[in-house]
């Protein structure tokens, strides 16, 4: 099992975090603390630092930041457009163990998209 950590943020499904902790790891959704899908950018950024956490999000915001700051909070940006929730677990089910690797490999940002897994 491994030690890495998720928080799901709040444009996603916690159908997400869900599948996630199904699998056997540490997952959460912003809508798990208490100010929910009210919760800024820096204030999820201060939650994944806090709680050694990677952020799984579509905000580009979190890559604009990564960019301009850097890691942490690592990040896993999804790049996926309008998907139903049933092809967004399929498409991580298809990908998990490669996300993982690149996690436990020290990247600090990944980007995965329907045909598309890189690491920065």
């Amino acid at each position: 099992m491994s030690l890495l950590k998720f928080i799901v943020d709040t444009q996603l499904p916690p159908v997400l975090a869900t599948y996630l902790r199904r699998k056997g790891l540490d997952a959460t959704h912003t809508t798990h603390y208490p100010e929910a899908q009210f919760l800024s950018d820096s204030q999820i950024r201060k939650i994944a630092v806090e709680e050694d956490r990677i952020v799984i999000t579509k905000d580009d915001d979190f890559a604009d930041y990564f960019w301009a700051k850097g890691a942490p909070p690592r990040v896993l940006q999804l790049s996926v457009g309008n998907i139903r929730n049933n092809e967004l677990v399929d498409l991580f089910e298809e990908n998990m163990i490669q996300i993982l690797t690149f996690f436990e490999e020290n990247a600090d940002f990944v980007i995965f998209g329907h045909a598309s897994l890189v690491a920065y």
